[in-house]
């Protein structure tokens, strides 16, 4: 089964509880859910600040839902510091108005409309009312996988009118609702799907591979000879060329226009099919990483452990245990220096 959701709610106010012991349990709640923020509450005088907070995870990404009263937030130096691993986040609108802003570009978002924030830069956001909000957490080894890198960068906003937009998002109501109903092996399927779909969203609009001079349908062609020919030791620049009937010039521009070269795009999808076997029981190590064209076990090893921080026998261990998870780690350890939850006031609600 899916690793199970964490919920939390702000509980009321007590009669010795202080303005600022609040502040700290809302900052607290949402550090640990999604990544360390600081955050500011309007004055509580007229009605008492109310927040509620739901995580599910899809393999080792995070699918975490919000709603929240009026505030504020920053992630500056010492935030970014505290976060272990680099991120990507998606903040899709659900109901409300919020404003978020990162190398400084200000977006305001309107309900269905999203926009692509960057773990390892300060930002701040403003709520400006009641606000219902979904955040997808991608560590960044994970959208690499797909070639995300050049369309993902900070201030990439998706249209609520965009088709692509409009197909993330409603994949993404049904997968909550699906969560803890899938096996494993549906879980990672789900992911990957995710993945996709948020790629083709954001390169919707993008004219990374336009400004390239290289047409997008054979950027995609490419890609799908890619996905099929991976098992195949031969696969090479050349190899694809040859396939398309254009010269390996072309093939190595439509690469480097987003960011990476053909060997580490099939090098990176190599690795994650490898790593979606290893969450089956049943295959040695050493045979997948044969399978995916790795000389040796220990090459495979110091390759994967680059990529997603952990070594293979490790993820495995991990992922059977029910802890695999590249983002906050179920908070303590980037916030190890605050109380753990359960003494600050934020209430786990289980249903």
């Amino acid at each position: 089964m899916s690793r199970r959701d964490d919920e939390y709610r702000l509980s009321a106010p007590t009669a010795d509880e202080s303005a600022g012991d609040r502040v700290q349990r809302w900052e607290q709640m949402l550090s640990t859910t999604h990544l360390p923020w600081s955050v500011a509450v309007p004055d509580e005088s007229s009605q008492p600040f109310d927040a509620y907070v739901r995580r599910w995870w899809i393999h080792d990404l995070a699918l975490v839902d919000c709603e929240c009263d009026p505030c504020s937030g920053t992630r500056q130096r010492r935030q970014v510091a505290e976060t272990e691993g680099e991120f990507f986040v998606v903040l899709i609108n659900r109901a409300g108005r919020e404003t978020v802003t990162q190398d400084d570009v200000t977006v305001t978002l309107g309900p269905g409309d999203a926009v692509v924030w960057d773990s390892t830069k300060t930002a701040r956001f403003t709520v400006w009312e009641k606000l219902s909000k979904r955040s997808l957490v991608i560590p960044r080894a994970a959208l690499d996988e797909v070639g995300g890198k050049a369309w993902a960068h900070p201030g990439v906003t998706l249209r609520a009118d965009s088709a692509a937009t409009q197909l993330l998002t409603g994949y993404l109501d049904t997968l909550a609702c699906s969560l803890p109903h899938l096996s494993q092996s549906a879980v990672a399927a789900a992911r990957n799907a995710t993945l996709e779909l948020l790629i083709g969203a954001v390169r919707s609009d993008s004219p990374v591979v336009a400004s390239s001079g290289i047409g997008s349908a054979l950027r995609d062609a490419i890609d799908r000879f890619i996905e099929h020919n991976l098992l195949d030791g031969h696969l090479s620049p050349s190899v694809i060329a040859s396939a398309h009937g254009v010269s390996v010039r072309t093939v190595n521009r439509a690469f480097n226009a987003t960011g990476q070269t053909v060997s580490e795009t099939i090098r990176i999808r190599r690795l994650a099919r490898a790593r979606g076997e290893l969450a089956e029981a049943g295959k040695s190590i050493g045979a997948i990483a044969s399978k995916w064209g790795f000389s040796d076990g220990s090459h495979f090893s110091r390759t994967f452990k680059t990529t997603y921080g952990t070594t293979p026998r490790e993820f495995r261990e991990a992922y059977f245990a029910g802890r695999v998870a590249n983002i906050q780690k179920d908070g303590p350890r980037v916030i190890a220096h605050k109380a753990p939850l359960s003494e600050t006031g934020v209430t786990p609600a289980r249903r």
